[in-house]
C-alpha cells in the first residue's frame, strides 16, 4: 500500500487533494499491484473445484486397488468416461461463472440490480476469448438499454450536481426580508 500513500502525496497541494487525477493514475497502477476480483474469483473457484477433483480421483484409486484385472478394464473405462463427463461439467461451469463475472462487472454501478439484470442476458450468445473479453456483451446491454430502461440507473451528466439538489426560489439576501419570513413562521408579527 505504499505505492497508494505515495499517490496522495504527489496529488495533494497545499491541503487539497486532487481527487481526478488521483483516480486516474491509481487506475493505471492498481493492475501492477493487484489482481482483479473477478479474476481472483474465478482461479478461486477453479482452485476448489481441482482440490475436489483430486480428493474423488484418490478415493478411484484406492477402489482401483480392490478389483481383479478383467474388472480393472472395465473400471478403468468407465472411470475415464466419468472423467470426460466431470471434466466438460467443469468447463461449462467455470465458462459461465467468468462470463457471469464480466456482465456483473460490465453492469457494475449502471443498473440497480445486477443479479436481475444478469439473467436477462443470454449468455448463449456471449462468446469468451482467451484474454477474458466477452465478444456481443455489449450489444445485449444496449438492447436491454432500449426495451427495458427502467433497470438502468439514470447516466450523470457533467454539469448536474451529486446530492441534494436545491428546489423552490432563490432566498433574497435582503436581511429585514428574512427576519419578517422567520417572525411570520412563529407568530411574532409587530404591527409598525
Amino acid at each position: 500500500m505504499e505505492w497508494l500513500k505515495k499517490l496522495i502525496e504527489k496529488h495533494t497541494k497545499d491541503g487539497v487533494l486532487n481527487q481526478e487525477e488521483l483516480f486516474k493514475e491509481i487506475n493505471q497502477e492498481f493492475p501492477k499491484y493487484a489482481v482483479p476480483k473477478d479474476q481472483y474469483n474465478a482461479v478461486a473457484e477453479a482452485k476448489k473445484k481441482l482440490e475436489k477433483d483430486i480428493a474423488e480421483r484418490d478415493k478411484q484409486l484406492e477402489e482401483l486397488k480392490k478389483i481383479d484385472a478383467d474388472g480393472l478394464k472395465a473400471e478403468i473405462e468407465r472411470l475415464q468416461q466419468e472423467n470426460k463427463v466431470a471434466k466438460e461439467k467443469y468447463e461449462a461451469e467455470l465458462k459461465n461463472l467468468q462470463l457471469t463475472n464480466a456482465i456483473k462487472l460490465a453492469l457494475n454501478g449502471k443498473v440497480y440490480d445486477e443479479d436481475i439484470v444478469t439473467q436477462l442476458i443470454n449468455k448463449d450468445k456471449l462468446v469468451l476469448n482467451e484474454d477474458g473479453k466477452v465478444i456481443g456483451l455489449d450489444e445485449q446491454i444496449n438492447s436491454l438499454k432500449e426495451s427495458k430502461a427502467f433497470l438502468f440507473l439514470p447516466e450523470k451528466q457533467d454539469n448536474q450536481p451529486i446530492g441534494f439538489q436545491k428546489v423552490g426560489n432563490e432566498p433574497s439576501n435582503n436581511q429585514q426580508a428574512i427576519d419578517d419570513a422567520i417572525a411570520a413562521a412563529f407568530g411574532n408579527l409587530q404591527q409598525k
